[in-house]
């Protein structure tokens, strides 16, 4: 018999991916009782498999989608300054080739991006001359002119896992490997079993909040099943990481022969990250998977500017993920709108908010809008200046802080501090502690990763596996060899023996 939890909750969300994290946290900053469950990891799915930037959508504007491109904008420079350890600014280059857009159009776009967000912490729009160095060296002898521009990189399953610990830290309940087998609605409750790692038990809840992505219908069919839910329409996006193809800390914006465009952009390090793709999907969310047609797409995009040309074999990781689009019935898959849509269902019961579509960039901004159709608006925009955990640096003084971290751990080594700073900001100090050696951070797992981390990542950001560091908290799986993440999985499995 499942166990019953004497507790109410003001909210129960469904779905551990940036919607729902950040509502979660929005709404326990407030004084909810809130209950975040997600049947897998945090951004198991559709929120770690974008192409990782905070932007406007300079493509939108070609849609005349003015209203989420100025909302865009605004939250990217917010953003940055609540979470400058994950966010950072990228100058992006976009060049200019003959028989697509005209340079009038991209100088346009441009002018309306660099002035219609009220752009403050980032450099504006200049014209490049591609013959020079870098770009010559990388690009192809047609292209001569183009334009550099500015948008930011995210880190995107960290902004997930820290916004769900802010709101732990703030009341809430993140429940994740728990899934919600059953919903019953009443007049002003639902009713709902959950099951987890402690079995199966009932919650209650005055309003359900599905922020479950490509299952949004899926969960509402269990909530509403005397009603038929289609409202989605499933769109593939996928990436493929090669070594690195060109020097430089910028990032390319190609244009396509079909009106789509790629990026091509600096990851990790030692890799460049290019994507994405557009394809309709009807298959199991949970079995989404790049196809040869798209690696060959990718490929095919970027070797009409590169000099020097790539194929799918030279990629040396994929992924893939699903964009749960609201479904306004365009016949393309690349103009589907990616601005967020909610459906509230009141009439026959306790509330249910359904959320479809939206973006990483604009995230905070739906979670106060949810609030407020809920009726909990009242107040001040808190999200908007409180620094997400380890964010409380001045983004115009991150190298100033980065010095002072390695005057401090000098034996880390500096590429290492710097990417312990740009996944935990301030919190760095709550991993390394008062060591003066590797030697007292515990198990050396292989590379600069040792068991001080992988206990924080448990004991802090709710990591479970070696999967959840290796592939979302951190991307060392790319840098890790085999015999290293080996030693992540047995050490997770010791933990869960204990």
């Amino acid at each position: 018999m499942p166990q019953f939890v004497s507790a109410d909750f003001d909210l129960l969300i469904i779905g551990g991916g940036i919607n729902g994290a950040g509502i979660a946290r929005d709404a326990a900053g407030r004084g909810l009782k809130v209950l975040l469950v997600e049947k897998d990891d945090l951004a198991a799915h559709t929120s770690s498999a974008s192409t990782k930037l905070v932007h406007g959508g300079l493509r939108y504007l070609e849609h005349f989608e003015f209203r989420l491109v100025r909302e865009s904008l605004i939250e990217r420079e917010r953003l940055l300054n609540i979470a400058p350890h994950i966010i950072w600014p990228l100058r992006f280059v976009l060049p200019h080739d003959k028989g697509l857009r005209p340079k009038w159009m991209l100088r346009l776009g441009l002018f309306l991006y660099d002035n219609l967000g009220g752009r403050k912490l980032l450099p504006g729009t200049r014209t490049v001359d591609l013959r020079q160095i870098p770009h010559g060296e990388i690009l192809q002898d047609r292209l001569t002119k183009g334009f550099e521009y500015s948008d930011c990189w995210v880190q995107d399953a960290r902004m997930v896992a820290l916004n769900c610990m802010d709101a732990r830290d703030r009341g809430a309940d993140i429940r994740t490997r728990t899934e919600c087998v059953t919903l019953e609605r009443s007049k002003d409750r639902w009713q709902a079993t959950i099951r987890g790692k402690r079995g199966d038990e009932q919650v209650s809840a005055r309003i359900l909040i599905n922020a479950s992505g490509p299952w949004v219908d899926s969960v509402l069919s269990r909530a509403i099943p005397s009603r038929e839910h289609q409202n989605l329409r499933l769109v593939k996006g996928s990436h493929l990481v090669f070594p690195r193809l060109f020097d430089g800390r910028h990032a390319y914006i190609f244009q396509n022969r079909d009106n789509r465009i790629v990026f091509a952009i600096p990851y990790e390090r030692d890799y460049t990250l290019v994507g994405t793709t557009d394809m309709l999907f009807s298959g199991d969310p949970n079995e989404v998977a790049i196809s040869d047609e798209e690696k060959h797409y990718i490929c095919d995009a970027i070797n009409e500017y590169l000099r020097k040309p790539v194929t799918p074999e030279d990629a040396v990781w994929d992924y893939s993920g699903i964009r749960p689009l609201y479904d306004d019935k365009s016949t393309d898959n690349s103009t589907v709108t990616r601005d967020y849509v909610f459906e509230l269902d009141q009439a026959e019961g306790a509330p249910v908010l359904s959320i479809f579509g939206g973006k990483i960039t604009t995230y905070r901004k739906l979670a106060e809008h949810a609030l407020q159709k809920l009726g909990f608006g009242k107040g001040q925009s808190w999200t908007a200046t409180t620094p997400l955990p380890g964010g409380d640096i001045d983004p115009a003084r991150f190298d100033n802080f980065l010095a002072e971290k390695l005057a401090l751990y000098p034996w880390f080594g500096a590429e290492g501090i710097l990417r312990l700073l740009r996944a935990y900001g301030t919190r760095i100090d709550e991993i390394l502690g008062d060591a003066q050696s590797h030697a007292e951070l515990g198990e050396h797992m292989g590379g600069d990763l040792y068991g001080a981390e992988l206990r924080y990542l448990a004991q802090e950001e709710f990591a479970r596996s070696a999967e959840d560091v290796l592939w979302r908290r951190t991307k060392l799986g790319l840098h890790l060899d085999v015999a290293a993440q080996g030693r992540v999985s047995e050490w997770f499995a010791a933990q869960a023996g204990n």
